[in-house]
């Protein structure tokens, strides 16, 4: 990672931080667990990708006028439901998880009712942060209308739903790619085109953008796939083999490692030919692709 990608998320993750902290101090009497799990699930270690996509999108499109604190309501609100996302993913009923990003699962530090709310609150505090916020009005219902397609039955739900129902079954390649476009693509695609959006990104742009944070949502899942079995717990932050174990099709098990790094490969070439159609400064978002295919962990 350059010296120059490293100092962008170490500073889009400290924009974000303070924005959820703010968002989540909140006390409200006898509910103070759910509020604890809120932030320990939103503000534990994590790479903050899709806020980071934010930023670097509008200030890819806004140059020298970018001003970071115009995204700073959006990368909170896809953070809070990404970590929403993470906390039910990790249930009992769903993967069953004991570990994430280092540290016990939401429900193992807390309980299951109360990692269960804590999502749902998460959700919901996500759209509130957008409805806040200091868009006009046009803006805001494009934002709002980009992260609630990306989350809901359209988007992320529907591909944990796809994948919990291809447990100890056999998926196609297109099959495999329709669950992972949603599941973990739809959200990084939202990322993008809310922070092109902010960039005040016209139609061309924002479908070269598009078609880019679809090779790196792709991506970013592969490379997952790889690591699952490259990569060690400690590394990880989170099981290894885990999904070998629950027999989840992955491209690994369907292409092998070297076909799987062959896909991943493609991916990152198809970013940055969309990168190209933008006819500008794009080297902060080439980078991010780089650290998407190459990152371990």
């Amino acid at each position: 990672m350059s010296p120059q990608l490293r100092e962008f998320l170490q500073q889009a993750a400290g924009r974000v931080e303070e924005t959820l902290n703010a968002a989540l101090a909140e006390r409200i009497a006898g509910a103070e667990a759910l509020l604890a799990a809120m932030h320990y699930a939103a503000l534990g270690p994590g790479k903050r990708l899709r806020p980071a996509l934010v930023y670097a999108c509008a200030r890819t499109l806004r140059g020298d006028r970018f001003d970071p604190a115009h995204c700073d309501a959006a990368a909170a609100a896809l953070e809070c439901v990404h970590a929403y996302s993470l906390v039910h993913d990790d249930l009992p009923a769903m993967d069953d998880d004991d570990l994430r990003r280092g540290r016990p699962t939401c429900h193992i530090k807390f309980d299951e009712a109360t990692a269960i709310l804590a999502g749902d609150a998460l959700q919901t505090r996500a759209f509130e942060l957008l409805l806040d916020s200091d868009a006009d009005s046009a803006l805001k219902l494009q934002l709002l209308g980009e992260l609630a397609h990306a989350s809901g039955a359209r988007g992320m739900v529907a591909g944990q739903a796809i994948d919990l129902a291809a447990v100890d079954h056999t998926l196609a390649p297109a099959q495999l790619e329709q669950m992972h476009r949603l599941k973990t693509g739809a959200l990084i695609r939202a990322s993008a085109r809310m922070g092109a959006l902010l960039g005040g990104a016209d139609d061309s742009q924002l479908a070269a953008i598009s078609r880019y944070a679809e090779a790196i949502g792709l991506a970013f899942q592969v490379q997952d796939d790889i690591l699952d079995v490259t990569a060690d717990t400690a590394t990880l932050g989170k099981t290894q083999g885990a999904d070998a174990a629950r027999n989840k099709p992955t491209y690994v098990s369907l292409l092998g490692l070297d076909g799987a790094r062959d896909k991943l490969a493609g991916l990152h070439r198809e970013a940055l030919d969309a990168l190209a159609e933008l006819h500008g400064d794009s080297d902060l978002l080439c980078q991010l692709a780089d650290y998407i295919v190459q990152r371990s962990h």
